[in-house]
């Protein structure tokens, strides 16, 4: 079967079809970007799998209980935060939105388990003061000798090595350590802090200090795009730290396939792209499992890695760069238990690397959203989080690893963290393979090289999604649309 449509690759007075291969949350955004303007004449969606939406799974029982496998909340701050609000209130989801505001309990109480015990983190101006395990000194003594510290010389610095020289090693040991397993579920001494946490990096180039520099941003916040959107003027008044949906995150997916669907955007489930061949007008041609397609550009929304092997020979340079980029697997445990069991309310609590290297932290998902609890009798869902870099040395092949052996050590965590002994009424067990990319020392020079390489070359291809520049949906978003924006000039 051959779809062909003669086309130029560059976008202008011509007419022209449009291909986005994945259909996680970017390549989504970026269709939804493409079928709002007048110089496209086709979108087409190609998914390799069965599922729209990519990481932002959800299962919904009989029970009524929301269990997610990936995202499980959104923050509204920020242009890209806004942008996303916007999005969720063009798609008609105002009503399905859940926020979480910094009033709530499970805003103010976030936990380490360090030293076998739970420790809650400083939540307020006053308890920065205070010293409170783990911390052997009050918060407020790193921050105040940060401004005082010499500016670094390198162009890229691990994010441990950042903050053991801006605010101590105890601070980059415990509490930065645990933030990188949270967010990348990767090892703060791997990880570049120039690309995973630019605005630090900037606020140090700029203005020699992290806290003056964020001081000095903060009147930033406002500049950007207009939006219209209500809900982020509550968002604002209300003062959301997170938000979520009613039926979980996949509704926002799902919301974003029929709004496809209403503007005759082809989607394509279960079509792995194998392989991508220029052509002699300057298109592609794109053979998939379904057949043959002629398209005039390609926005590509995964992985690097895996675009790197649809890549023709003639772009080795850039399959290598590509190749570059590598990614971590993660477990997530769903649990749910009969009664309210946990010893202490919050959003949940992170374990440093020091501490344990295969559980990288435990939500407590029915703090957060116990709208989304099951009716009737109380119960309590947690979500286990295992493995990321440590994936392979704690637990082997995520190809091949025991399902028994993944539950029997996420009950054990939350028997060990919270004194949980119970069999819980419900697990789901899923390991999401490659699900978190690694911007490792040296990520923004491949960026460079990679983007410099599509550049040069004029390829008509478009790089978006988690690899590159942002893993969190908001960034996923913001980066989908930013690149159809670029196209179109």
């Amino acid at each position: 079967m051959t779809f062909s449509v003669t086309a130029s690759f560059i976008l202008g007075p011509m007419p022209q079809t449009v291909l986005v291969i994945g259909a996680g949350i970017s390549g989504l955004a970026a269709a939804l970007r493409l079928s709002s303007g007048a110089n496209v004449s086709k979108v087409i969606l190609l998914e390799a799998s069965g599922h729209i939406g990519g990481w932002l799974q959800t299962t919904r029982t009989q029970e009524g209980a929301i269990f997610e496998h990936g995202p499980r909340g959104v923050r509204p701050a920020g242009i890209v935060g806004r942008n996303t609000l916007q999005m969720v209130s063009d798609l008609g989801l105002d009503s399905d939105v859940l926020p979480v505001t910094y009033r709530d309990v499970a805003s103010k109480n976030r936990y380490l388990f360090v030293g076998g015990k739970l420790c809650k983190l400083p939540s307020s101006f006053m308890s920065a003061f205070v010293t409170r395990p783990p911390f052997t000194q009050p918060i407020i003594s790193s921050l105040l000798r940060e401004p005082f510290i010499r500016r670094g010389t390198h162009q890229d610095e691990s994010v441990h090595s950042f903050v053991t020289r801006r605010f101590g090693k105890e601070l980059a040991e415990i509490a930065i350590d645990s933030l990188c397993r949270g967010i990348f579920a990767g090892d703060s001494r791997e990880l570049s802090v120039r690309s995973c946490f630019p605005l630090l990096f900037q606020a140090e180039r700029t203005f020699g200090s992290v806290l003056i520099g964020m001081i000095a941003g903060g009147g930033g916040a406002s500049k950007g795009p207009r939006f219209t959107s209500r809900l982020i003027g509550r968002a604002k008044e209300e003062r959301w730290a997170q938000w979520s949906l009613k039926q979980g995150m996949q509704t926002l997916p799902e919301a974003m396939q029929q709004e496809l669907r209403s503007r005759r955007v082809e989607i394509h489930r279960n079509s792995p792209v194998h392989r991508l061949q220029r052509t002699s007008d300057g298109g592609w041609e794109v053979q998939f499992d379904g057949g043959t397609l002629k398209v005039g550009h390609i926005f590509s929304s995964v992985p690097a890695k895996v675009l790197s092997g649809m890549l023709p020979p003639s772009c080795a340079a850039l399959c290598e760069s590509l190749r570059k980029i590598g990614s971590v697997s993660v477990t997530v445990v769903n649990l749910e238990y009969e009664g309210l069991v946990l010893p202490v309310t919050g959003f949940g609590h992170l374990v440093p690397s020091g501490e344990s290297s295969e559980i990288l932290g435990v939500v407590y998902d029915s703090c957060s959203f116990p709208q989304q609890d099951r009716a009737g009798p109380p119960t309590t869902r947690l979500t286990v989080m295992m493995g990321g870099s440590w994936f392979q040395e704690a637990f082997g092949d995520p190809e091949t690893v025991a399902q028994d052996d993944l539950l029997q050590r996420a009950t054990q965590a939350v028997q060990n963290h919270l004194g949980i002994t119970q069999k819980p009424l419900k697990t789901i067990i899923k390991v999401q393979k490659d699900c978190i990319p690694q911007y490792t020392l040296g990520h923004s020079k491949h960026l460079d090289t990679i983007f410099g390489y599509i550049d040069d070359r004029q390829l008509p291809l478009s790089l978006i999604g988690a690899s590159y520049r942002g893993v969190s949906v908001n960034d996923c978003i913001h980066e989908a649309q930013r690149a159809v924006d670029r196209l179109r000039g």
